[in-house]
């Protein structure tokens, strides 16, 4: 069977507890732009899409709010992180901490699997706890 053509990713969807604690964490400290909305008051939950570049353009963050959802949500075993790209992940990290952002992993040096090029990255949580890998650009060369 052939693959279909003009594939790209999307989106990843995480549900959020406090929409505006969100807000305020992906637009005012990690500067994305919502995108666009829509309330669904007959299901009760709304869809808040977000990132740095329209959807067109890329993939984009989507964040779930279930208006009568009251319980924390479970992160599951299955979830790993959320990865953004910055071209100074110590500035940075020091804007977040200094914001009360939890860095659960301080910027740093991590060696790639040849054992030779390294990239620098560093960890952070949301305000519902989900990762964020912060990775300093440039990029390594892919191999």
């Amino acid at each position: 069977m052939s693959q279909p053509d003009n594939l790209r990713l999307l989106h990843t969807m995480v549900r959020v507890r406090d929409v505006d604690a969100s807000l305020d964490f992906y637009c005012n400290l990690l500067n994305m732009k919502v995108r666009r909305r829509a309330d669904y008051e007959d299901g009760r939950f709304s869809l808040i899409y977000l990132g740095y570049n329209d959807e067109t353009e890329g993939a984009v963050l989507e964040l779930t709010d279930n208006w009568d959802d009251t319980e924390p949500y479970s992160h599951g075993s299955g979830y790993g992180h959320i990865a953004i790209g910055s071209d100074d992940i110590y500035a940075l990290c020091k804007k977040l901490e200094d914001a009360g952002v939890n860095v659960t992993r301080a910027p740093g040096p991590m060696k790639n699997p040849d054992g030779v090029t390294e990239i620098e990255i560093a960890f952070i949580e949301d305000p519902d706890g989900y990762k964020i890998e912060l990775i300093q650009y440039p990029f390594p060369p892919a191999t």
